[in-house]
C-alpha cells in the first residue's frame, strides 16, 4: 500500500497546484503541455529506459494514452464551463465504476467478500463526498450537449486507468520504458494544439507558463510512476488499487481543501470521509 500512499500524495499536489493556477490566473493548457516534457527527463534520467524490445510494445496503447490523457484534461475544462463543477466533479469520482468492472472482467480478479463490501463502501464514500450543495463556482446554466462532455469525462478518466494497469501487467517491455513512450507521447499531441491554438490567435504563448509546467511535471511524473509501482505490486489485485487510489484522493484532497482552502465541508460530505477510511482499511485487510 506504500506506492498507493506515494500516489495519492503526488495526485494531490497535481490538485493543489491546478487549484492555485486557476486563482492566480495561470493558462492550465499550457502548463499541462510544458509538465510533460519534465517527466520526459526525469524517466529518462531516473527510470532509464531501454528501447531494445519496440517491436513487441503496445504501441496502440502508447498512442491512446499519450492522447487521452491531455485531451481529458481539456474535456475536464470544457464540462466544468458549460455543466458546473458539482457534475463535473460526480462524473470524475464515479468513473472508477469502470476500472472496477474491468479488474473482474478483464483482468481475471477473484472477488471476496471483504473487496466487494470494501468497494462498495468506496462508492459510498465518493456519493456523500460530492459537493452537492454547492454553486459551480461558474453560471449554473446547462446547454443540452452537457451530458455529452460528462459522459466523456466519465469514460476518459476510467479509460485511463484502465490502461495503465494494461502496460503494468506487460512483461515484455518494462514500465520504465513504456513511462517514458507515454509522456513523449502525450508532449507531441499537446504540443501539436498548442501551436495551433497559437497559430490560429486562439491562445497567446507565455514563456513563465514552461516553468510553472515543469514544476507541474515533477509531481504528475511521480503520481503515475507510483501509481504503476502500485499495480505491479499488488499484481493479482488491481481492484484494490483501483479503488484505494480514487478513494484515497477523495478523502486526503477533502481534508486538503478544509484545512489549506477553508472550504466547507457538509455532515454528509465528513460522513463520506469516515466511510472512506473504512473502505480503505478494509481494502487493505483484503
Amino acid at each position: 500500500m506504500l506506492y498507493i500512499f506515494l500516489s495519492i500524495g503526488c495526485s494531490l499536489a497535481v490538485s493543489i497546484m491546478l487549484k492555485l493556477a486557476k486563482r492566480y490566473q495561470i493558462d492550465v493548457y499550457q502548463a499541462i503541455v510544458w509538465n510533460y516534457s519534465t517527466a520526459i527527463l526525469l524517466s529518462w534520467i531516473l527510470l532509464k529506459p531501454q528501447f531494445g524490445h519496440l517491436t513487441s510494445a503496445p504501441i496502440g496503447i502508447y498512442l491512446l494514452l499519450g492522447l487521452l490523457l491531455p485531451l481529458v484534461f481539456v474535456l475536464l475544462s470544457v464540462s466544468v464551463k458549460v455543466s458546473g463543477i458539482v457534475r463535473t466533479d460526480v462524473a470524475q469520482r464515479l468513473s472508477l465504476v469502470i476500472p472496477v468492472i474491468a479488474a473482474f472482467l478483464l483482468f481475471n480478479e477473484k472477488p471476496t467478500s471483504l473487496k466487494i463490501i470494501g468497494i462498495l463502501l468506496g462508492l459510498a464514500a465518493i456519493v456523500c463526498t460530492i459537493p452537492w450543495q454547492q454553486g459551480s463556482g461558474v453560471q449554473k446554466r446547462t446547454n443540452a450537449n452537457a451530458w455529452i462532455y460528462l459522459l466523456m469525462v466519465f469514460a476518459g478518466f476510467g479509460v485511463i486507468d484502465v490502461l495503465f494497469k494494461q502496460i503494468a501487467i506487460i512483461k515484455t517491455v518494462s514500465y520504465n520504458t513504456s513511462l517514458f513512450y507515454v509522456f513523449t507521447m502525450a508532449f507531441a499531441f499537446s504540443l501539436i494544439g498548442l501551436i495551433y491554438q497559437v497559430a490560429t490567435k486562439k491562445m497567446k504563448f507565455s514563456w513563465p507558463h514552461i516553468l510553472i509546467g515543469w514544476g507541474l511535471g515533477i509531481a504528475n511524473f511521480g503520481n503515475i510512476l507510483f501509481y504503476l509501482k502500485a499495480h505491479r505490486a499488488l499484481a493479482d489485485q488491481p481492484s484494490t488499487v483501483f479503488s484505494a487510489m480514487n478513494i484515497g484522493v477523495i478523502v486526503v484532497g477533502a481534508l486538503t481543501g478544509l484545512i489549506i482552502f477553508r472550504e466547507k465541508l457538509s455532515l454528509l460530505n465528513k460522513a463520506g470521509i469516515v466511510i472512506a477510511i473504512i473502505a480503505v482499511v478494509i481494502m487493505a485487510k483484503s
